[in-house]
Parts: C-alpha cells; sequence; structure tokens
C-alpha cells in the first residue's frame, strides 16, 4: 500500500493525469479532485501529506481552498500552488510565497520535483494558530483536576507525538526520494 498520498486538486483531467505520470510509481497514492469543495472534502477525508492546488477551480476557487487549509491546522499539508498565469496567484497573495510553493502550467517533471522539494521545506515554517482543537481541549480537561483528566491528556500528547513522528518519517522519505530523482 502506498504510504504517501499526494492530492491533485485541478479542473483539468490533463493536468491531473500528467502529475500523476510525472510521479514516480510505487510508494504513492494519487488522489484526484476536479473543483474545490471535491478537494477540501478529499483533504478532510484523506489527510493528504503533499496538495497541488490548482489556483482558477470551479465550484469552490483555488484561492477559497488555500483560505481554509491556511486558516485550519488539521487541513495543512506541504501546498504547491498551480496557475497557468502567476499574476492570479499574486493578486491575491503577495511574493515571496513563504509557506508554499507557486509552479506555472505547464511544467517539466523537473520542476515539479523542485516545487515539492520547495514546498516541504516551506511548510517546516508555517506557523501553528493557536486555535488548534488540541489548545481548545486541554483547557477542559485540565480544569476538572482530576487524575482521569490528567490521564486522558497524557494520552492525547503521546497520540499527538506518535502522529508528529509518523509524519516526520514520512516527510523524510519522501524529501529523500525527490532528491534521489533530482541526481
Amino acid at each position: 500500500m502506498a504510504t504517501h498520498k499526494i492530492l491533485v486538486i485541478d479542473d483539468s483531467r490533463v493536468i491531473r493525469n500528467m502529475v500523476r505520470d510525472m510521479l514516480p510509481k510505487g510508494n504513492f497514492q494519487v488522489l484526484e479532485a476536479k473543483d474545490g469543495i471535491e478537494g477540501i472534502n478529499t483533504i478532510h477525508q484523506e489527510r493528504p501529506n503533499l496538495i497541488m492546488l490548482d489556483f482558477l477551480l470551479p465550484r469552490m476557487s483555488g484561492w477559497e481552498v488555500f483560505q481554509q487549509i491556511q486558516a485550519k491546522a488539521e487541513l495543512r499539508a506541504p501546498l504547491v500552488l498551480m496557475s497557468g498565469r502567476k499574476e492570479e496567484v499574486t493578486e491575491k497573495i503577495q511574493e515571496p510565497f513563504e509557506y508554499f510553493e507557486f509552479i506555472e502550467k505547464p511544467f517539466e517533471q523537473k520542476e515539479l520535483f523542485d516545487a515539492i522539494k520547495s514546498a516541504m521545506q516551506k511548510f517546516k515554517k508555517w506557523p501553528q494558530p493557536v486555535d488548534t482543537g488540541v489548545v481548545q481541549a486541554a483547557p477542559a480537561v485540565a480544569d476538572s483536576g482530576s487524575a482521569a483528566g490528567v490521564d486522558a491528556l497524557k494520552q492525547q500528547v503521546d497520540t499527538l507525538q506518535a502522529e508528529v513522528d509518523t509524519l516526520k518519517k514520512q516527510m523524510a522519505q519522501l524529501v529523500a526520494f525527490v532528491r534521489q530523482k533530482l541526481k
């Protein structure tokens, strides 16, 4: 089974297939969404390790999808924004793109790998919002003052740490793979 999920949100079947064909076979499960609503639903359900997002989409624009990802830390993943015209993106988001990468369509395989590698590096700098579910849940548990509340909080921390460790391992594998392909 594939260990990495890459979500390609683009209304063009040609682009979705092109990205699928450019990625190495085996360790990747390429998920596809043809519009913004399908994309957001897939992000919620599948929690991809990488999101490739077209900026102009039907039903919900790439800009709206980007805003939802930015607002909710649990939806975030390394992000590559795609567009045929960079000015469409820069009208809404100022450069430099600090937390995600941009790639102009059409692109070559090396450009795709470079964008993925850069997106992974930039993702590490993306600040976590203060209002995450963990922060909200912690005061209610701590207010109880019970030993059971403290144990539940410790269990939450252990679970989250295990998830973080898994994600770090997956990212390291993906970065190593991209580096190997760039050689």
